[in-house]
């Protein structure tokens, strides 16, 4: 990770700063460059305070030159990029790091008190120390943001001088200095004390400072800075308003993550070979018109042959029938699901496969009719898989119980045609749900009376996360997705009791449609839990008999009972029913949505109502 280059430094001829001179402070792993300290993030080194670098053509987070390429052609249609790039690495031959700009400015100093930009201490170069007390300076503890992604400073002046008949739009006038105290009588914000030295003004706390409405009263708004650009990015014109956020809040910046697994014809990892040529390709029906096009493309040969150039088109076609490259649309995304699920399903045998193959799933050695009590059918080994996940955009004051993507903040000033990304290979087991018991389940009037209160509640949220009624996004919440959405947590919990894998390590992946019901559970971090067939193993029909069953009698009692079974909501915004952290939530890492949609009262049924579960006829009721 590299700081900002400093007032003094050596430049090349052409006046910029060789890479190899900036500082390096601190280091995070590669796979946090795009989940927790991605593009607009701030990331706290020691003392000091940073915001990650864009990705603009004059100011790369990292040198292209040292971010190796990854190809997932599904995914890159749907996020209309050509490829993707790992981030830089911190080993002996990355010469690079991802480039940081010291944010927040503003700066106080614990001897002195003085609370100033961080450049007005005159601090040493290359040091964050008072240039007077030679003591460390304390970055601002305090930020503000706005829904459209921007950040700022705190408007420490304008807090202090609220209380004076004078606009505080030209309190900066007055002359005097800030300082800032804490009074050590509380940890609240009443301790933390500023005040201006031109006397105008009494001594006032950060009390009250985080009200949703309190910049607003003071007629302030957002300006639309945008640090991670740097001071050479011109401020949007935004106006929205602006809330106090802490430093480190995760409310400060969340990714939006975009994945997809690599599945034929696109599972050998390789560039796309027809780049370019899609759109004229997909004019033509007939083979011999496509091939008379590839002669004249490709005059020296074209790189695939003939028959897998068919095959590619037809997957094209397919997942994007329409032939627009649309990054927001859902039936994009819809579709890409569809395609993993109909190959989840069917399978692509290792003995007829090459060593390319990066997609192996086969079906079990075992009776599988051994699960069809259970309203399970065709599970299915997933010997070898590989997901790649791509940083899209960032958002800020992100409610923690919406899964919308409204207000997304691009990672450039300009289009880029790549996107950070990071690439996960491990393995995984896949199950379905018997279709014809399930949709009798779904059709009751108590599932679905249940399921409707936590739609409802759902709905509520997006409304009011999105503000503009035209943006608000359907809720996914139906009784099948909250059914195999807590499935997938309850056998993940079984997993990582049973079978050795920390639930971190595992990830679920949920086909939840009018014309899906599956899931996929499969090792999310193979560097540290390994794909050795541990979790393959689960996937056999008589263990996978034993371990849901275990599960769902695990998932009838909860150490909140009867609070958590008998709750009329849970969690924020009533998203929840039967669902807390002492039984079926899980890390985040492992979640698609959050932790929120998820109701055991689903699997295993209610004391009053028994009948509510899918699995209620494995259960002593």
């Amino acid at each position: 990770m590299t700081p900002p280059p400093a007032r003094r430094r050596r430049t090349g001829a052409n006046g910029a700063v060789p890479a190899h001179n900036l500082p390096r402070r601190g280091a995070v792993r590669r796979a946090q460059a795009i989940t927790t300290y991605g593009v607009g993030s701030l990331i706290a080194v020691d003392h000091e305070s940073f915001v990650v670098s864009g990705l603009d053509e004059a100011d790369r987070s990292w040198r292209a030159d040292e971010a190796p390429r990854i190809h997932e052609r599904r995914l890159a249609r749907l996020l209309g990029v050509d490829h993707f790039r790992l981030p830089p690495a911190s080993d002996d031959s990355s010469k690079d790091g991802l480039r940081v700009r010291r944010f927040p400015v503003m700066h106080s100093c614990p001897e002195c008190r003085e609370l100033q930009r961080h450049r007005d201490f005159d601090p040493p170069a290359g040091r964050s120390v008072c240039g007077e007390c030679g003591v460390d300076l304390v970055p601002s503890r305090f930020v503000v943001a706005c829904e459209a992604g921007h950040l700022g400073e705190f408007p420490y002046r304008e807090w202090v001088h609220r209380s004076t008949d004078r606009d505080v739009r030209t309190s900066g006038q007055c002359g005097g200095r800030l300082r800032l105290r804490s009074s050590g009588r509380t940890s609240s914000l009443r301790s933390i004390l500023v005040s201006c030295t031109c006397g105008q003004v009494p001594e006032v706390s950060m009390e009250g400072s985080f009200r949703r409405n309190a910049l607003k009263d003071l007629g302030l708004t957002c300006r639309g800075h945008r640090p991670w650009l740097g001071t050479s990015a011109p401020a949007e014109d935004c106006g929205l308003p602006l809330r106090t956020l802490q430093r480190g809040s995760s409310t400060v910046w969340q990714p939006v993550l975009k994945s997809a697994l690599s599945i034929p014809p696109w599972s050998d990892g390789r560039a796309d070979p027809l780049a370019g040529h899609w759109k004229a390709l997909r004019r033509y029906d007939r083979r011999e018109h496509i091939e008379i096009y590839l002669a004249g493309a490709f005059p020296e040969g074209c790189p695939v042959p003939l028959d897998e150039v068919m095959t590619l088109l037809e997957a094209e076609r397919e997942e994007d029938p329409d032939g627009d490259s649309t990054a927001d649309s859902d039936h994009h995304y819809r579709a890409l699901r569809n395609k993993e699920y109909e190959r989840l399903r069917s399978g692509n045998d290792e003995r007829a496969l090459s060593r390319d193959e990066q997609f192996v799933c086969e079906t079990p050695r075992g009776d599988r009719s051994v699960l069809g009590p259970l309203g399970v059918t065709g599970p299915m080994l997933v010997k070898k898989l590989r997901e790649v996940r791509a940083l899209k955009a960032f958002t800020r004051l992100a409610d923690p119980e919406s899964t919308t993507e409204a207000k997304e903040m691009p990672l450039s000033d300009s289009p880029l045609r790549w996107l950070p990304a990071m690439e996960v290979r491990g393995e995984g087991v896949f199950l379905r749900l018997d279709e014809d018991r399930l949709d009798a389940w779904e059709k009751a009037p108590a599932v679905a009376a249940r399921v409707e209160r936590m739609r409802s509640a759902h709905q509520r949220v997006l409304e009011q996360r999105a503000g503009d009624p035209s943006r608000v996004v359907p809720s996914p919440a139906t009784p099948r997705m909250v059914l195999l959405h807590t499935l997938a947590h309850v056998l993940i919990d079984e997993w990582s009791l049973e079978a050795g894998y920390p639930a971190a390590a595992l990830r679920e992946r949920l086909y939840a449609a009018d014309d899906m019901a599956g899931v996929l559970v499969y090792t999310a971090t193979s560097d540290s839990a390994g794909s050795l067939g541990g979790l393959v193993a689960q996937g056999e029909p008589d263990v996978l008999d034993r371990t849901i069953r275990s599960a769902v009698h695990r998932a009838e009692w909860c150490s909140s009972d009867p609070l958590c079974m008998e709750s009329e909501v849970s969690g924020a915004g009533g998203t929840n029913l039967a669902a807390c952290h002492a039984c079926v939530m899980l890390p985040e890492t492992s979640c698609e949505h959050n932790n929120i949609l998820l109701d055991r009262a689903l699997l295993v049924g209610t004391p009053d109502r028994p009948d509510l579960g899918y699995f209620a006829h494995l259960v002593d009721h």
